[in-house]
């Protein structure tokens, strides 16, 4: 039987950096789906980085958007979706119904992901789905990033933080995934939930920074956020390493596009693990290598790990 990771494991270590599958493999394989975990398995990446979200009776399931996408979702007639239902809307049974095996042809999501195998028949699993997957045998070794999706500006979306993150322990807790699991959120109420509720699980801050440009909807780093849970950059040198330090993360994890290499200074100095999100392009893949960052989260973990044999690196 393979061992199962810690915590400590994860991190980078000599010639070593972690692949995280970015909703399995998205670019491959349609995402969060018990497919496309299998073919990151399969590949040899013992890190996926998933969605939580929850149904309308309070089961949490994998899936990233708050509502269907009419890109990626067709009905039980195959028809491509005219509207988008809220998941939080729906019953696991409604939820089930619909087929997200594939793109919709001429989308702007079918441009980005062209390469994506297009396969009848796939469904939204459950968390607990996932957790019967992975304690199989040969997925002992096998780790958890598991976002808890979460929106402060649309709460109608999913449950209040102290209640969603209690149903989504329970399914960790059921299953013992508390050693192979790590907690992450945009929101960090639901950051600061998961140490209330488990302070054993290492929780990570998701961080997409105020730039020129970005989407304010988007953006969870900035002054006087709701996604911030009351926290401010200017009571910690504009330091967001010291800032979750702080706060008692134990991971950091930014835009790959906002790291420099005095943050990762800044990060090692707190102790913190640095994982950079979604780092798809080769140059972007070089500059995480150079910066020594302890994981990559990728919609193609096979592009990274030929990158990293490039740089005589090798992964988890």
């Amino acid at each position: 039987m393979k061992t199962a990771p810690t915590f400590d494991q994860i991190r980078a270590q000599d010639g070593l950096i972690h692949i995280h599958g970015h909703r399995g493999a998205r670019g491959i394989i349609p995402e969060n789906t018990l497919e496309s975990f299998r073919f990151t398995f399969d590949v040899d990446v013992r890190v996926i980085e998933l969605d939580v979200l929850m149904t309308a009776d309070d089961i949490p399931v994998l899936t990233h958007n708050p509502s269907l996408l009419s890109d990626m979702t067709r009905d039980h007639h195959g028809q491509w979706l005219s509207h988008e239902p809220l998941v939080r809307e729906l019953s696991l049974a409604e939820l089930q119904s619909y087929d997200v095996g594939g793109l919709k042809p001429g989308s702007e999501y079918a441009a980005r992901f062209p390469e994506q195998a297009f396969i009848h028949g796939m469904r939204i699993p459950t968390l607990e789905a996932l957790c019967e997957l992975v304690n199989q045998p040969e997925y002992a070794d096998v780790f958890l990033n598991l976002e808890i999706k979460s929106n402060p500006h649309h709460p109608q979306a999913t449950p209040e933080p102290a209640a969603y993150t209690k149903k989504v322990l329970e399914i960790i807790n059921k299953y013992r995934m508390q050693e192979r699991t790590m907690l992450q959120s945009f929101d960090w109420r639901v950051v600061h939930e998961s140490a209330r509720q488990a302070p054993a699980i290492p929780r990570s801050y998701l961080c997409y920074s105020s730039k020129p440009g970005r989407d304010p909807h988007e953006v969870n780093v900035s002054d006087n956020s709701p996604w911030m849970d009351g926290y401010s950059l200017a009571d910690y040198d504009n330091s967001l390493p010291r800032l979750v330090a702080a706060a008692g993360g134990q991971i950091w994890a930014p835009y790959h596009k906002d790291l420099t290499a005095q943050a990762v200074a800044e990060a090692r100095e707190c102790g913190l693990m640095v994982n950079v999100w979604t780092v798809n392009e080769l140059a972007d893949i070089d500059r995480m290598i150079e910066l020594g960052v302890d994981g990559i989260i990728t919609d193609y973990p096979g592009r990274v790990q030929r990158r990293f044999m490039d740089h005589g690196l090798r992964w988890k």
